[in-house]
């Protein structure tokens, strides 16, 4: 139950204008507990400002600076003339977080972008097992004609991001765990936004990479977790080898 008394207390000055950080971050916790008390989910509406009001027992500077927080947060999301709703829970603030990391770190930027792979390749790893079981035995057409466009596109010695991140985010979407795919998604567009303010080249063997795509989606559909390792490894050796070659430049 949401303690109505939270954020009623004053104590101590603050500037004009401003909430005590306390404060708001208190109220931002009684919007989330109100909607998980309520059962909302996504896209539904919240209380109006004024019911938030009077439901926490708050000001309404403290519901205003509560929910820019929870915006930038993607918990909820501000529709101007509509309202308030619960947001889609993207994990677009992470991103946006990692790239600054990665970017503002003098001298550790390049080690910012290699735990960045090694993330990326440890959870394709360790889903070999589940992905190989929810695979096994299917067609997967939509996935083919990505494999197809890479290989096509590496031949001419072109790059094919929007495809592999297609590749890699429709794959393990098909398991059951709404988290994984955005999770993957999510690390990709940080490599890949990190990449070019590094200075770091692409890999030289496109076709390397664009092949694996095509024994990862082949291992996979045979059920077979250890083959879709190796190709999975094989996959990242190209970007792995141009991050070092940076390295050393």
């Amino acid at each position: 139950m949401v303690d109505s008394t939270v954020g009623t207390h004053r104590s101590g000055p603050q500037r004009a204008g401003r909430i005590a950080p306390s404060r708001s971050s208190a109220t931002a916790t009684q919007i989330k507990e109100l909607i998980l008390t309520r059962n909302l989910h996504p896209g539904d509406p919240l209380p109006t400002e004024t019911e938030l009001c009077d439901s926490l027992g708050v000001s309404r500077s403290s519901v205003r600076e509560a929910v820019r927080t929870l915006t930038t947060l993607g918990i909820v999301e501000v529709r101007h003339g509509h309202g308030t709703f619960v947001g889609q829970m993207s994990l677009d603030a992470l991103v946006e977080t990692l790239v600054f990391r990665g970017a503002l770190l003098p001298g550790d930027d390049l080690r910012a972008l290699r735990e960045i792979i090694e993330i990326r390749l440890a959870l394709d790893l360790a889903m070999a097992d589940r992905l190989a079981e929810a695979v096994a035995g299917t067609s997967n057409p939509d996935l083919w004609l990505l494999v197809e466009e890479m290989e096509a596109a590496s031949r001419r010695g072109e790059t094919f991001a929007a495809q592999d991140r297609a590749f890699h985010t429709a794959l393990l979407g098909r398991m059951e765990n709404s988290i994984i795919g955005p999770l993957v998604g999510a690390f990709w567009d940080v490599h890949t936004a990190v990449m070019p303010r590094l200075g770091v080249s692409l890999p030289d063997d496109l076709e390397q990479t664009a092949h694996a795509h095509h024994e990862m989606l082949r291992a996979a559909e045979a059920g077979d977790a250890a083959a879709y390792q190796g190709a999975v490894r094989r996959h990242y050796e190209p970007l792995i080898r141009a991050i070092a070659k940076s390295a050393t430049a």
